[in-house]
């Protein structure tokens, strides 16, 4: 059986819950949140596909995705994934930085960001959902 579809609507749920994080200044929860959000988008988009994707790098997901189907990821959306991966462990753990919090070392732009690159990331799946 295709999960695809329970995938992609957890997806949908961990990108509002980010923006609910933003609303209560949650800023590093936001970060990783949407970098949880976009990973299970574009895991939902392989599924879609008949692949399996593994990992957490959303960089490499979307590359292995060019290389096995016929989807042309734009270069944009690569830079988005890569920035996203950088949230994977650094907001959720003190030892990321020298001193402090993560909470110390994210930012409302940092989340802001981090959204408008996941839905940028879930705009182009859901194209090709709706194909």
């Amino acid at each position: 059986m295709n999960r695809w579809k329970d995938w992609y609507e957890q997806a949908k749920r961990d990108l509002e819950r980010a923006k609910i994080d933003v609303e209560h200044r949650y800023y590093e929860w936001a970060c990783f949140t949407c970098q949880q959000a976009t990973e299970k988008v574009i895991k939902a988009l392989g599924m879609k596909m008949g692949l399996e994707l593994w990992g957490h790098s959303l960089l490499e997901m979307l590359k292995i995705l060019e290389e096995e189907t016929e989807i042309e990821i734009p270069q944009n959306l690569k830079l988005m994934a890569k920035e996203l991966d950088k949230y994977y462990i650094p907001t959720r753990y003190p030892n990321g930085f020298p001193s402090g919090k993560p909470a110390d070392y994210f930012s409302e732009i940092d989340a802001e960001r981090a959204i408008n690159a996941a839905n940028s990331i879930f705009r182009f799946c859901e194209s090709i959902f709706n194909k």
